[in-house]
């Protein structure tokens, strides 16, 4: 157990052993009026799954509502019940393991299932996984087909962050949502003057996309 008399201290604690709980007096010090609150905010910046107790010899209900809602998980008004502490220490620590472990949880499902923004466990989608690994590092132009909505764009980009092309343009093409008369212009540009409307110069999607993948 680790204890602290002032506001230095607190700090040192809190940043260096971060807690799983703490029990902290709402005016740590007779210097300041409600300094506790204030160091509840930093424990709450360093670990917002600290359990902190607020304790006090003032029962004013505002100030123990201005605890709750700065993030205190209890308040306690002095004097302590040693045995009526505990239970409220116990309750709050196993908050804090299911907590910790509902994060540590939610962690593994990201790493184990997911894929440059591409979710999926099943042995299909590992295989999936496993090409786009592939083919990634090659230069070799590739076809992704497959239903709408199946993500053939999602796995484009995934190839594109994982290829040596990543810190160029990702450029995405809709060629049938471009008019016939206009899929020439949009994919290789025009030149000032090139035809009645053309007042400026115009990159090509194909020219945009230089060292990088369409």
């Amino acid at each position: 157990m680790l204890t602290a008399q002032d506001k230095e201290n607190a700090h040192k604690i809190i940043h260096n052993y971060k807690p799983p709980l703490i029990a902290l007096d709402i005016n740590l010090t007779a210097q300041l009026d409600k300094e506790g609150l204030d160091i509840l905010d930093e424990v709450k910046s360093v670990d917002p799954f600290i359990k902190v107790i607020m304790t006090t010899a003032d029962d004013a209900k505002e100030t123990a509502l201005e605890a709750i809602a700065k993030g205190a998980f209890d308040y306690y008004t002095k004097p302590i019940e040693i045995e009526e502490f505990k239970v409220i220490l116990k309750r709050a620590y196993y908050i804090y393991t299911l907590e910790k472990e509902n994060q540590r949880l939610s962690e593994k499902l990201k790493k184990d299932y997911q894929f440059e923004n591409l979710v999926g466990s099943s042995p299909l989608m590992e295989k999936v996984f496993q090409m786009i690994r592939r083919v990634a590092p090659t230069e070799a132009t590739v076809l992704i087909t497959g239903e709408s909505g199946t993500g053939k764009e999602l796995v484009a980009r995934a190839i594109h962050n994982l290829s040596p092309r990543k810190n160029y343009p990702f450029v995405v093409i809709n060629c049938g949502a471009i008019p016939e008369n206009l899929l020439e212009s949009e994919l290789f540009g025009y030149e000032k003057g090139a035809f009645t409307d053309a007042y400026t110069q115009k990159k090509g999607k194909l020219e945009v996309a230089n060292k990088g993948t369409v």
